[in-house]
């Protein structure tokens, strides 16, 4: 194959006198005849090719199909074991909690606790993601596309090393426990799931950064709330406080006995 040069509307004409051809040998050929499935044309476009590439070409002594095994098949190359993938390119800063955030999938991948603050270029694809800091790769993931979900890898995490660069379990429940007691029960049962304490770090400055906006009662109301359904999440409290859960009060309800006629009265007691 040999395509058209930019800029050179001379070299089209070949191009256009293929697909001519083409169309002649094969298409033409195949127009009147009915098929019933795919396999079927196929086979028949492929035979019709094949007999195009053995019809000897005008003023030379050779077809197409010799052409191509004396002087192209020995160079042609091995195809490649993996299928091509197109990549995708994009910058980002690891976030205090090992992770960072690819915004096309919505989805979280943990990077190596010595890089947390630092840009890293996140090269990714179909099937994987792979993670550079100064073009050395720092990490490789397979991709995920869960929304809000965390792609993990225990020994890149800052907990497992005793590295907490400013953020913990034990500086949140302290948070916690500064505001009230509720609160500090609160972050323990979050705490208590069966997650990584980082994948739980931006719920927790998400339920902070409530309680400030908050008032103290109606907050330690809604803590209640979420701890008697066993919700912990960010998205739930906040749901508390926005329809207002927090002023219902539930009032106990007196019911009246039904008249009837077998009431002995205190008389029959002494």
């Amino acid at each position: 194959v040999t395509p058209a040069r930019p800029r050179k509307p001379q070299d089209k004409s070949l191009v256009e006198n293929q697909v001519k051809l083409i169309y002649n040998r094969v298409y033409a050929k195949l127009r009147k005849l009915t098929f019933f499935d795919l396999p079927s044309l196929n086979q028949a476009i492929t035979q019709k090719v094949r007999e195009h590439n053995q019809t000897r070409m005008q003023q030379k002594d050779y077809c197409r199909e010799e052409k191509f095994l004396a002087d192209e098949k020995h160079t042609l190359q091995p195809l490649p074991e993996i299928a091509f993938e197109i990549k995708y390119y994009r910058e980002h800063k690891v976030a205090k909690n090992n992770h960072i955030y690819l915004g096309m999938d919505k989805h979280y991948y943990s990077v190596p606790y010595t890089y947390i603050g630092m840009k890293v270029k996140v090269i990714y694809t179909r099937s994987l993601v792979r993670i550079y800091h100064k073009a050395g790769l720092i990490a490789t993931h397979p991709r995920n596309t869960k929304k809000a979900g965390y792609t993990t890898r225990k020994e890149h995490l800052c907990s497992h090393h005793q590295y907490y660069k400013e953020r913990s379990p034990t500086y949140y429940l302290q948070r916690g426990y500064n505001h009230s007691e509720e609160l500090y029960r609160y972050m323990e049962a979050l705490f208590k799931q069966d997650k990584y304490p980082e994948q739980l770090y931006k719920t927790c400055d998400g339920i902070l950064n409530l309680s400030r906006k908050t008032n103290r009662e109606v907050f330690i109301k809604a803590c209640c709330i979420a701890l008697d359904y066993g919700q912990y999440s960010y998205k739930f409290l906040k749901q508390v406080l926005e329809n207002r859960m927090t002023d219902y009060k539930e009032e106990p309800q007196v019911k009246s006995l039904p008249t009837h006629g077998n009431i002995r009265g205190a008389s029959s007691y002494k």
